[in-house]
């Protein structure tokens, strides 16, 4: 089995001002990492976060991604595309989230995405 360090599913809201006083304030989740457009909250002990972040022109279908953390990325996209698995793209960095990453599809058209966080930004302990 490759590697999984950490689960984060992504929801898109209408309002990151009003979700982060939901999630900060009234349920009192901590701040795991804060890339401005988006929020990261750990939501239990372990690795399991759940990300907040603005939705824009988004459509309803692509409200929820889930992110598999792992420094395994390569080895995870080998092993979907081997499988058959449909990918949007190879691995590549996006720069404004700091991240090494790639999107998935599950059988239900669902993205699934395996990233890295290149830096230290964000708190995992």
């Amino acid at each position: 089995m490759l590697p999984v360090d950490a689960f984060i599913t992504f929801i898109y809201v209408e309002d990151l001002s009003r979700s982060t006083v939901f999630y900060e304030e009234i349920l009192q989740l901590p701040l795991a990492a804060d890339q401005g457009s988006c929020r990261i909250y750990r939501i239990v002990s372990g690795n399991a976060y759940v990300g907040i972040c603005e939705r824009g022109e988004r459509p309803v279908t692509e409200n929820l991604i889930m992110t598999i953390v792992t420094d395994a990325v390569d080895a995870w996209y080998q092993r979907l595309m081997d499988r058959g698995v449909s990918c949007e793209s190879a691995p590549k960095t996006n720069d404004t989230y700091g991240i090494y990453h790639f999107f998935a599809r599950d059988p239900d058209g669902y993205r699934i995405e395996i990233q890295r966080f290149l830096a230290d930004a964000w708190d995992q302990s």
